[in-house]
């Protein structure tokens, strides 16, 4: 069946920060420029700011620049953080790091904590009344390429059976025609990592790195609540060799977004993200702010950890790479929000220049030139060296990458004029199940901890039951033969949400994929030790709901 066709000049695939931010940008300059360019976003997400998460303490920096004067237009960042707090755990004791000690890039002072999907709803309805065109629930699951350019993407079919028939509601995809495409997927998008491989966007530069970052939201007791208050942590429940740590953020109406991360490049098969996250709430210092408060929503997300090494080349004929879908985080930050944004504004201003010379199709060079010169490269680059430096162990590696930041703070940042390598891929990181301990975590109480389940329900995820299985085994035999024979089956662990469940009938083993649990983190797609898992877009629409993320 022949698709229909849409044109547009700019076609944006993803609603978040830097979605969002490009597709204002754009507008903003037709405006003053008094002439007309059409854009359109695509949400694989049933609304604006559903698959959004994040912690999330935001530096407002990029908002500024796009929408002076934000806080009298509404946005949605009412608390200002006041108070910043570092500790280092161990099982029994928290050891406070004097804020006095920690370098200046690390204090929040201007930053403010809330719900970057809210904030992204936000910046939906900012763009909309300048006339950008948004479709939520629509997920492009192609890229439309023609003698080595890219002319736009096409979105999924709708209506198709588990076995591949058409439904009766069937409704083939739409294609949409671009000059310019920008793909703005998020951390390991599916279409941007097809486009790494096809133009070798990746070549020259190191692996990328990735993160599991788990959030829960709380409603606590007033007595617990302190608007303003951030809290960092490194240590306990992981050890030395495993990187990672956890945050606690109080805002809004007695509200506490408590979340974990651990980096993906862990070495025990054994060890369970999810576990670590509910085995760290009940820490002695923790365990008190959420005793008597109401668990509201929970969600994961893989983090792109990389950082200015792991940037590939941003643009290729007729397109460009914005925001996470790049890999723009700053890890000890744990901030990308606002390098997102900024991304995407500046391939705006690359595409509107380009369209406004009658161009189509070419590289957007000055897109890959300006974000060089940007505070985004500077924000990289400061801390260039840090997540490399976790190579020695928590403690030397987070004093070696604390030294680098003070030298930059301190404008000595010539003495290190080096850049440290990322040597492997997380996947390459699993050691054998029977070198590595076992890890035992403690049984859930349902008031502080809980079991996968019940916090997948609580992400209101959701897709068509009689639909094809978005989680593709390159090789059926693998699951079993290889991972559960020599890593005890880790993606039974590593799965956030109880996707992946080895199923034993008679003496044979199984590997059964639960994929209307997937809260579409993208952890299989990365962690799996073959590479074997492939994440493609469900039918649009489909995924968790997050509200308050």
């Amino acid at each position: 069946m022949t698709r229909e066709a849409m044109e547009y000049d700019v076609v944006i695939v993803g609603a978040g920060p830097s979605g969002l931010a490009a597709a204002i940008r754009l507008k903003q300059l037709a405006a003053a420029a008094s002439r007309e360019v059409s854009v359109c976003i695509l949400e694989k997400g049933s609304e604006v700011g559903a698959h959004i998460l994040s912690g999330a303490v935001i530096d407002p920096r990029a908002l500024a620049e796009l929408i002076p004067g934000w806080q009298a237009q509404g946005a949605p960042l009412a608390t200002a953080v006041t108070e910043d707090r570092f500790l280092y755990l161990t099982e029994r004791n928290a050891f406070r790091i004097p804020t006095v000690l920690m370098p200046p890039l690390m204090r929040n002072h201007g930053n403010y904590i809330a719900s970057l999907g809210d904030v992204c709803r936000w910046l939906g309805t900012k763009a909309e009344s300048l006339g950008v065109e948004i479709y939520p629930g629509f997920a492009a699951t192609e890229v439309l390429e023609e003698n080595g350019v890219v002319k736009g993407v096409a979105t999924g079919d709708m209506g198709i059976a588990k076995d591949g028939a058409h439904k009766p509601e069937y409704q083939p995809g739409m294609e949409l025609h671009a000059r310019y495409t920008l793909f703005a997927e998020g951390t390991r998008g599916s279409l941007s990592q097809e486009l790494m491989r096809r133009f070798a966007l990746r070549d020259g530069v190191d692996p990328q790195k990735y993160g599991i970052g788990l959030k829960e939201l709380w409603q606590v007791e007033p007595a617990q609540h302190h608007p303003g208050l951030v809290i960092h942590s490194e240590g306990w429940p992981l050890d030395d060799r495993t990187g990672g740590g956890s945050f606690v953020y109080h805002y809004g109406d007695n509200l506490v977004a408590v979340g974990f991360v651990v980096h993906l490049d862990y070495e025990n098969p054994h060890l369970s993200p999810y576990g670590e996250f509910q085995r760290f709430k009940l820490h002695p210092a923790i365990r008190a702010t959420f005793e008597g408060g109401k668990r509201l929503m929970y969600g994961a997300r893989a983090i792109s950890e990389g950082g200015l090494q792991s940037v590939p080349k941003l643009v290729f004929p007729g397109g460009a790479l914005i925001g996470c879908a790049a890999g723009f985080v700053n890890l000890p930050r744990i901030k990308g929000s606002h390098n997102a944004m900024k991304t995407g504004m500046l391939a705006a201003e690359a595409a509107f220049a380009a369209v406004s010379e009658d161009r189509a199709h070419d590289e957007l060079a000055a897109y890959d030139l300006a974000w060089r010169r940007s505070w985004v490269y500077e924000d990289l680059h400061k801390v260039r060296n840090v997540k490399p430096g976790l190579r020695f162990g928590t403690v030397a590696g987070t004093l070696h990458g604390g030294v680098h930041m003070w030298l930059n703070d301190l404008g000595l940042g010539g003495l290190v004029p080096w850049t440290m390598r990322h040597r492997h891929a997380d996947h390459d990181s699993l050691k054998p199940a029977a070198e590595m301990p076992k890890i035992e975590y403690p049984k859930v109480d349902n008031a502080i901890t809980f079991d996968r389940l019940s916090s997948v329900f609580l992400s209101n995820t959701h897709h068509a039951e009689d639909q094809p299985v978005h989680l593709q085994l390159r090789d059926p035999a693998i699951p079993v033969g290889v991972n559960l024979r020599t890593y005890d089956g880790p993606e039974a662990r590593y799965c956030p949400a109880g996707v992946y469940e080895f199923v034993t009938e008679g003496a044979a083993a199984r590997l059964q994929i639960n994929a209307q649990n997937c809260v579409h983190c993208k952890t299989c797609d990365i962690k799996d030790p073959r590479q074997n898992i492939h994440w493609v877009p469900p039918e649009g629409g489909g995924g968790p709901e997050y509200r308050g993320m």
